[in-house]
């Protein structure tokens, strides 16, 4: 089964956040032609100078945003694993890491050469402000 895995790659990500080198995290890669496309995950600061998530999720026809705590963020993540997405990826300033299920119901992380050199730009005010 996957979920260990995946509860793994969420610590990454909770881990990206407090250290600061969040840029992005991304949905992708679904099961056959499904309504939904992709689902962006992005750091929000709040009026209170906390952080929230803001969630995109894009169907075909329209886009979807939503506002969650980080872990109710991801739990809402899990949700879409193989339903319908095959993978989830965390875009850090570290590296890149890719959470990916096969056929079998198996996960596993990858991890490779970051894509992004910067923070977030919310990530980078939110190290600013003293938030994390």
């Amino acid at each position: 089964m996957y979920e260990p895995i995946f509860a793994l790659f969420c610590e990454r990500v909770k881990e990206s956040i407090k250290a600061g080198t969040f840029a992005k995290l991304t949905l992708a890669k679904t099961i056959g032609d499904t309504e939904i496309k992709n689902i962006y995950f992005r750091l929000a600061i709040n009026e209170d100078n906390t952080y929230s998530i803001a969630l995109t999720t894009r169907y075909k026809t329209e886009e979807i945003e939503s506002t969650h705590t980080l872990d109710e963020a991801l739990l809402m993540l899990g949700t879409y694993i193989k339903n319908p997405f095959l993978t989830a990826l965390l875009f850090t300033t570290d590296n890149d890491v890719t959470f990916k299920v096969n056929k079998k119901n198996a996960g596993s992380i990858i991890e490779q050469e970051p894509t992004f050199k910067n923070a977030s730009p919310v990530m980078l005010e939110m190290i600013e402000k003293g938030i994390v």
